[in-house]
C-alpha cells in the first residue's frame, strides 16, 4: 500500500482509539443520576468526580505534549487506552466513592494522552493544506464516542447493570490498545523525526518558547472559550438537567446528546475548510461562536422552565458548534509553532478548555447544591456561572490575536486589519498560501 493509502488506514486507527476515549470520558455523565444512587453522592460531590477526571486530564496537557515530542504517537495511545480500560473495570467493580474516584483519576489519564497523540499522526501524515480539515474530522468523529455511550452503554446500564457495562467500556478500551499496535505509527516511512529535547533545560526552553508564541495564547484563548460548554453539558450536567430540569425521559435526554454529534461532525468539515482558505479570519468565527453560545444559554434560561421542546434543540444546535470551533486553537498551535514543539504547544491549547469545564462543572455542583438539588429553578441559576468564562476568554482572544497579528508583521507578512473585510488580492493570496 502506498503512503496516500496507508495515511487513511493510520489515520482510522487513530480516530478508533480517539472515539473509545471519549466513550469512556463521557460515560459517567450518563450514569451520572445512577453512580449517585450507588455512591450515595450529593451534587457537588457527584460533580467533583468529573472534576477530578478533568483536573488530571488537564494537569497532564504539557507533561504529554512534551512526552509526545520525544517518544511518538503511538506509545501514548496504546498506554492511553490500556490506563483507561483499567480505570473503567476499576469503576465497574468499585461499591465506595474511594475505589470511584481512583477509577475515574485512570480514566482522565489515560483520556489525556489521546487526543493530541493522534492530532500529531494528522500532522505528520496528511499535506498541510488537508491538515485544517482532518483535524476537525478527528474531533468531531471522535466525538461519536458520546454516541456509544449515550446509547448502547446507557442501554446496557439501565437494562443489564452497572457492572457489565462498565466492564463492556473497559474490553472496548483493549481492542483499541491492539488495533493500535497493529496498524498505528507515527510517520510515513523514510521520514526523519523531529529533534526532541534532550536535557532539562532543552525541555525548559521548550516550554517557554512555546508559551511566548502569541499563537499559542490566541489557540489556548480560542479553545478556552468554545469547548467548556458543550463539555460540561456532554460529559455532567447535561442529562440530569434535561431530566430533572426539564422534565424530559432519560432516553429522550440521551437522543438529545447525539443531536450535539451530529451537528458537530456537519459543521466540523465546514469549520476546518474556512480556517484553511481564510487563515487572518480564525478569530472572527471563534468570536461568533462563543457569543452566539453565550445568546442561546441567555434565552434558554430567561424561559420559566420547562421550557419548550424547540429552544432546548437549538441550544443542544449551538452547542454542538463549540467543539469544531475550538480545534481551531490546534491549528493556531501548528501555523505557529516549528514541528520540534508543535507536542508541546498544543498541550498548552488543551488545557485551556478542560480548564475550563472543570471550573464550570465544580461551580455548577457547588450552585445546585446551595440552591437546592436537582430542581428547574437551582438549575437555572447554576448555569449562569459559564458567562465569567466568556468574557475572560473574549477578552484573551482579542488581547492575543493583536500580538499574533504583530508579530506576523515583524515576520515580514502582510496582514490585514482584522476589522476590515478581506479585499480581493488577499483572498486571492490567502487561497494561493492554503
Amino acid at each position: 500500500m502506498d503512503v496516500s493509502g496507508r495515511r487513511w488506514v493510520v489515520w482510522s486507527v487513530g480516530l478508533f482509539a480517539y472515539l473509545v476515549g471519549v466513550m469512556n470520558r463521557t460515560t459517567f455523565g450518563v450514569a451520572g443520576l445512577d453512580a449517585a444512587d450507588r455512591f450515595g453522592a450529593a451534587p457537588a460531590v457527584l460533580s467533583g468526580f468529573l472534576v477530578l477526571q478533568l483536573l488530571v486530564y488537564a494537569a497532564l496537557q504539557i507533561p504529554t505534549g512534551l512526552l509526545l515530542d520525544r517518544f511518538g504517537a503511538r506509545r501514548l495511545v496504546v498506554l492511553g487506552a490500556l490506563v483507561m480500560a483499567v480505570g473503567q473495570l476499576l469503576l465497574a467493580l468499585a461499591s465506595t466513592l474511594p475505589l470511584a474516584i481512583a477509577a475515574r483519576v485512570l480514566v482522565g489519564a489515560g483520556d489525556a494522552l489521546t487526543f493530541i497523540s493522534v492530532l500529531s499522526v494528522v500532522n505528520a501524515w496528511f499535506p498541510a493544506r488537508q491538515v485544517p480539515v482532518l483535524t476537525q474530522l478527528t474531533g468531531l468523529l471522535g466525538q461519536g464516542g458520546q454516541v456509544l455511550s449515550a446509547v448502547p452503554f446507557a442501554l446496557l446500564l439501565h437494562h443489564v447493570g452497572w457492572a457489565p457495562a462498565f466492564v463492556s467500556a473497559a474490553a472496548l478500551g483493549v481492542a483499541a490498545a491492539l488495533a493500535v499496535l497493529a496498524v498505528f505509527r507515527n510517520r510515513p516511512a523514510g521520514v526523519t523525526a523531529p529533534v526532541a529535547a534532550a536535557s532539562w533545560r532543552d525541555v525548559r526552553a521548550l516550554l517557554r518558547s512555546s508559551w511566548t508564541e502569541p499563537g499559542t495564547r490566541l489557540g489556548l484563548w480560542t479553545h478556552t472559550g468554545t469547548q467548556f460548554a458543550g463539555t460540561v453539558f456532554a460529559l455532567m450536567w447535561g442529562v440530569p438537567y434535561l431530566v430533572a430540569g426539564q422534565g424530559m425521559s432519560p432516553a429522550a435526554a440521551g437522543a438529545l446528546l447525539t443531536v450535539l454529534v451530529v451537528v458537530g461532525v456537519v459543521a466540523g468539515p465546514a469549520f476546518g475548510e474556512f480556517a484553511a482558505r481564510r487563515p487572518m479570519r480564525r478569530s472572527w468565527l471563534v468570536i461568533g461562536v462563543i457569543t452566539t453560545t453565550a445568546a442561546a444559554w441567555t434565552a434558554v434560561l430567561l424561559v420559566p422552565p420547562p421550557v419548550p421542546a424547540w429552544l432546548l434543540v437549538l441550544l443542544v444546535v449551538v452547542l454542538a458548534a463549540g467543539g469544531p470551533a475550538s480545534m481551531i486553537g490546534f491549528d493556531y498551535a501548528r501555523t505557529s509553532n516549528p514541528g520540534y514543539r508543535q507536542g508541546t504547544a498544543v498541550g498548552i491549547v488543551n488545557i485551556g478548555g478542560f480548564t475550563a469545564s472543570l471550573l464550570v462543572t465544580l461551580a455548577v455542583g457547588a450552585v445546585l447544591g446551595i440552591a437546592g438539588g436537582y430542581t428547574p429553578g437551582a438549575f437555572r441559576v447554576a448555569w449562569t456561572v459559564q458567562y465569567v468564562v466568556w468574557g475572560l476568554a473574549l477578552v484573551g482572544i482579542v488581547v492575543a490575536r493583536r500580538r499574533t497579528r504583530r508579530r506576523l508583521v515583524e515576520q515580514g507578512e502582510v496582514v490585514p486589519p482584522a476589522w476590515r473585510p478581506l479585499r480581493r488580492r488577499e483572498v486571492a493570496v490567502e487561497r494561493a498560501a492554503a
